[in-house]
């Protein structure tokens, strides 16, 4: 295992995109401070402009270091996370002045996940925050394997990583943690 993320680590530094497991599903990946490679992963889905991508963090400090929480949100983190949850959040000064600004929603609000998944959290770790995307073009359904992400972006992802146990192929559920309470947006 220890390869593979070294690997993901210098490719994501490279500006250029990876397929990783999660919890959930397979992730399509980008270093989430470079929007040069923030730019080439919705090049690769084909996702409209205007849609915001999540990030994906390795622990629930590093989210909290990227959100601007109420303190039911907070509670919210530190019971679920890690999990098959995408929060999404009022960003912090840091994440507005790190991340891509693709990456933030209409409403300038941030998605972030924090998934229960050694390898994707070793990623995010050894690289910094990375884009939590599922691996398929716009419109079509998530790959569910490595060979079906392969197939679906061939040499626009530069590395294919594998490794811990598959995703359990459903989608991660959707809180709202932007204001006072949680609020539960889409069910995955």
């Amino acid at each position: 295992m220890h390869r593979s993320v070294a690997a993901a680590a210098r490719t994501l530094g490279a500006g250029r995109l990876i397929v990783y497991p999660t919890d959930t599903l397979l992730g399509l990946g980008a270093r989430a401070s470079d929007a040069g490679a923030v730019a080439r992963l919705a090049e690769a889905k084909g996702r409209p402009s205007g849609q915001p991508t999540s990030v994906m963090v390795s622990s629930v400090p590093e989210l909290e270091a990227l959100a601007t929480l109420a303190p039911a949100g907070r509670r919210f983190v530190r019971r679920h996370l890690p999990g098959p949850y995408t929060v999404l959040v009022r960003p912090s000064p840091l994440a507005r002045s790190t991340l891509a600004p693709r990456l933030f929603g209409p409403g300038g609000t941030l998605g972030v996940r924090v998934p229960d998944h050694a390898v994707a959290r070793a990623i995010a770790r050894a690289s910094g925050p990375v884009t939590a995307t599922s691996a398929n073009r716009h419109g079509e359904p998530p790959a569910t394997t490595v060979g079906a992400a392969r197939r679906a972006f061939g040499r626009s992802v530069a590395l294919y990583v594998a490794g811990g146990p598959p995703p359990s192929g459903r989608p991660s559920t959707l809180v709202d943690l932007s204001g006072e309470r949680p609020r539960v947006l889409a069910r995955g």
